[in-house]
């Protein structure tokens, strides 16, 4: 059955379970390098913006992406050729990341202009994101709430990014383009609903608990940019994509 897959998303899914394993074996060292931190971090690297779409945070996470990427990919890879499938793909992820970080840009400055009236020097709590351990240094502030804005100002420079979720919601959104008519069904909703229905109720959900915080650690933002680019993808080659038939 897996030989039946088209080769980019058969490959896509073999580089993120090659990926995982490799992660499971080597650990901090590989999320060190290859997952995605905050853009002004002093751990981000230039290449997470593309590595970070190959790391899972673990078995259920990569079950997840992979098998929607299982569901919906071979379609769209079939339906747009290899070119367009592999920008699609690409771009959705980096339109998962960018919009992810221009949210923590936002929360940072906020973080950063709430610090500087406390009189408490973020360029030392950058300091110590420099030389992360996986715990939380001592910092300079002597008030609670010194401290809980420090906490958060280096959690946001130290927590990386991971996962292939931005670029399968671009995925995802654009077969919703493309095939707004068909059905599918998602756990918890006993009824198939046509998906194009059902995304927009999924993009509206992730931007409240994106912008509200209460994502449970989860990125929401970043499903948000990938379905962005994937839709406006897919309505851009949708008007030329069948002109010759």
């Amino acid at each position: 059955m897996f030989n039946n897959i088209p080769p980019i998303t058969r490959n896509i899914i073999i580089i993120n379970v090659i990926v995982f394993i490799a992660t499971y074996l080597l650990g901090d060292q590989m999320v060190g390098y290859f997952a995605a931190f905050y853009p002004f971090s002093p751990l981000f690297k230039s290449w997470q913006i593309i590595t970070h779409m190959f790391m899972h945070g673990g078995l259920m996470h990569i079950l997840f992406n992979m098998m929607t990427l299982f569901s919906f990919g071979p379609i769209l890879e079939q339906t747009l050729g290899d070119k367009k499938y592999l920008i699609l793909y690409f771009a959705s992820g980096l339109g998962a990341f960018f919009l992810f970080n221009a949210w923590n840009f936002v929360e940072a400055q906020q973080i950063i202009s709430e610090l500087q009236t406390l009189d408490i020097n973020a360029s030392d709590i950058y300091a110590k994101a420099a030389h992360y351990f996986g715990g939380i240094p001592k910092f300079n502030a002597t008030t609670v709430e010194g401290q809980e804005l420090s906490v958060q100002y280096y959690n946001l420079l130290t927590t990386p990014m991971v996962g292939a979720s931005g670029a399968i919601f671009g995925v995802v959104a654009a077969f919703a383009t493309l095939y707004p008519d068909a059905k599918i069904g998602i756990m918890f909703i006993p009824v198939p609903m046509k998906v194009k229905y059902l995304l927009p109720i999924i993009v509206l959900i992730s931007v409240y608990l994106g912008v509200s915080g209460n994502g449970g650690g989860i990125a929401h933002l970043a499903h948000v940019g990938g379905a962005l680019v994937g839709w406006l993808l897919a309505r851009n080659w949708r008007k030329h994509l069948y002109r010759f038939n």
